[in-house]
């Protein structure tokens, strides 16, 4: 971890927001759909559309609302998208009343949705690693910028960070 003067003190993850989090769950996705060419699990026992497959577009639909939703959020109230960068607001309302991290949550849906859509289980075991790498690095740093709104501790403790 490397030390951060914008962090009143804390030490800071911010080496590891200059991928944006999008392309981590994408090129996770992709990581795994590689080793499922290389090491083909065969799931699929019959031709045509499976409830699995539908299943998972339905997933994908779901998570792109859900991750667009949250998005449009923070833009109609004029705040930044970019995780590490101070927020001009803190906002509860819309998917921010059931998770603190909708676009991140909607990001993993859309995921798990393409891996049934596609029948591959290989991108299941690398989204493992996508969300400690969220979890555990990005969400940390937000929340530690969040905590200058007063108001934070109470959400925090009314909302899950996921679910």
């Amino acid at each position: 971890m490397v030390p951060n003067a914008g962090l009143t003190g804390k030490r800071s993850r911010q080496p590891f927001l200059h991928i944006p989090v999008p392309w981590v769950f994408v090129v996770g996705y992709l990581a795994g759909a590689g080793v499922q060419v290389l090491l083909p699990v065969h799931l699929r026992s019959s031709p045509g559309w499976t409830a699995v497959e539908v299943a998972g577009g339905i997933a994908v639909l779901a998570g792109l609302a859900l991750a667009g939703w949250g998005w449009s959020m923070f833009k109609r109230a004029g705040t930044s998208r970019v995780p590490g960068e101070k927020s001009q607001v803190l906002i509860t309302s819309g998917p921010y009343r059931f998770t603190r991290n909708p676009m991140y949550l909607g990001l993993a849906l859309t995921y798990v949705g393409e891996a049934g859509a596609l029948l591959q289980a290989w991108p299941l075991l690398t989204l493992v690693a996508v969300l400690a790498y969220v979890n555990w690095w990005v969400v940390p740093i937000e929340e530690e910028r969040l905590e200058a709104f007063r108001e934070y501790g109470d959400y925090c403790s009314r909302v899950r960070r996921w679910l």
